[in-house]
């Protein structure tokens, strides 16, 4: 057995909501036993400063290793590099559209198609609405290939006071599709009481 450790691969594009990307970092980097790879498309970039005015440094400063998306050669663009899933978070409808398609023209998308075909986890968090149907079917083609569509919806069974719990909660969910152990989440433990009829 290898004693290496999990490895996810965590791509931020250029779709609203950078906070889950940023996020997902934190609570990764803080997790025993998991290396992050990041790639982050250039649109990226720009959402992460109109967003969060952060830098590109600073989203790469949460990150293990940083993979350029120009890197074609990078090692997560291969099969034969072993990882334990991929997120991308959040997932904008060109990045969808190029994993449906599989345009690896990218290593956002590159490492995306690697997963699909080695049959590795593959979360891809949605952010567009509403859909049309263009994006419906493309979501329904990475669905059939193996791959996981989570846009990150809030809930609020568990009664969220904050922006940021809701971010968390959401982010807990991510984890657990890619099969991290997770004491941070929240388990729904069934209904506390009945309304009235």
């Amino acid at each position: 057995m290898s004693n290496r450790p999990r490895r996810i691969i965590v791509a931020i594009t250029g779709a609203t909501g950078a906070v889950y990307g940023v996020q997902l970092l934190k609570r990764l980097g803080a997790t025993s036993g998991v290396e992050t790879h990041l790639v982050l498309s250039d649109a990226a970039t720009l959402t992460l400063h109109q967003e969060l005015g952060l830098q590109r440094r600073d989203a790469e400063a949460l990150a293990h290793v940083v993979h350029r998306n120009r890197d074609i050669g990078a090692a997560i663009a291969s099969g034969s590099y072993q990882t334990d899933g991929m997120v991308v978070a959040p997932c904008s409808m060109k990045t969808l559209a190029a994993v449906a398609h599989g345009l690896s023209d990218n290593l956002v998308a590159r490492a995306a198609d690697v997963m699909l075909k080695e049959r590795r986890r593959l979360v891809l968090m949605v952010r567009e609405t509403p859909f049309n149907l263009a994006h419906l079917r493309n979501m329904t083609a990475v669905t059939e290939m193996g791959g996981i569509v989570f846009p990150p919806l809030p809930s609020f069974y568990h009664r969220p006071a904050t922006i940021e719990e809701m971010v968390e909660h959401t982010v807990d969910r991510a984890i657990d599709l890619v099969g991290l152990d997770n004491a941070h989440a929240p388990r729904w433990g069934g209904m506390k009481g009945t309304a009235d009829a």
